[in-house]
């Protein structure tokens, strides 16, 4: 295989592993990311649509996947596993025991998908790698996979919340970023109690239920409420 058949599978490879992870992807903003023509990123998409990958586009939008369809694991480079061993460690020193177990069970299945040589780095490295000795660690909430859940799904939230004050009030909150700080979560929310947005605490919310209600997504980034708000 010479160089440039090689470069074009490494491509097609990586236009396969966006369609992946993305919803949309545009013809313009793969030719930037990969530093090719977007003629080129046209023949790339009809190379893949050729091979039965199939790929749907929305007029004016871009490229998707069909739904439901599946493609068979990609394989991570040592590097790359590397860097999610060392990524793990730094889970592991959050106190959200619900992230620790979901974060696991990923990195569980993404060893799965190694080759043997690299499975055996890959656990070799996770039990020579550690900050802190973190693992028996006190988890003072369990709650961020439900947050995460409502926060991209729209879902309102009904919680009790106590303070610094040791007050519990009942709040129903409509879920907008995550935020990591000190080994710990903020979760931002707009509050209806308090009609503004507030952060509270994973660790200080008790009883916590997703409910069947929906809300109307705030139609701003994260860097442009913090432009707004601070």
């Amino acid at each position: 295989m010479n160089d440039n058949n090689a470069t074009r599978l490494s491509r097609l490879t990586a236009i396969l592993t966006q369609l992946q992870t993305k919803r949309l992807l545009t013809a313009p903003d793969l030719a930037n990311k990969f530093g090719v023509s977007i003629r080129t990123i046209y023949r790339d998409i009809r190379a893949l649509e050729q091979a039965g990958v199939p790929i749907l586009t929305e007029e004016g939008k871009g490229y998707t996947l069909m739904e439901g369809y599946k493609i068979p694991p990609v394989m991570f480079s040592e590097s790359q596993a590397n860097a999610l061993i060392l990524a793990e460690q730094l889970v592991l020193k959050n106190k959200d025991a619900s992230f620790i177990r979901d974060y696991t069970e990923a990195i569980d299945k993404i060893k799965a998908v190694l080759r043997q040589s690299e499975k055996d780095k890959a656990n070799l490295l996770a039990d020579r790698t550690r900050f802190e000795q973190n693992i028996s660690r006190e988890r003072n909430s369990n709650n961020i996979s439900q947050l995460q859940h409502a926060l991209t799904n729209f879902r309102l939230v009904k919680v009790s919340y106590t303070n610094e004050q040791n007050e519990t009030t009942h709040r129903m909150i409509e879920p907008f970023a995550l935020v990591s700080t000190n080994e710990n979560w903020l979760l931002i929310a707009w509050c209806r109690l308090r009609k503004t947005f507030r952060y509270f605490r994973p660790d200080r919310i008790g009883k916590l239920e997703i409910m069947q209600e929906k809300f109307t997504p705030h139609k701003m980034t994260l860097q442009e409420y913090f432009d707004k708000y601070y």
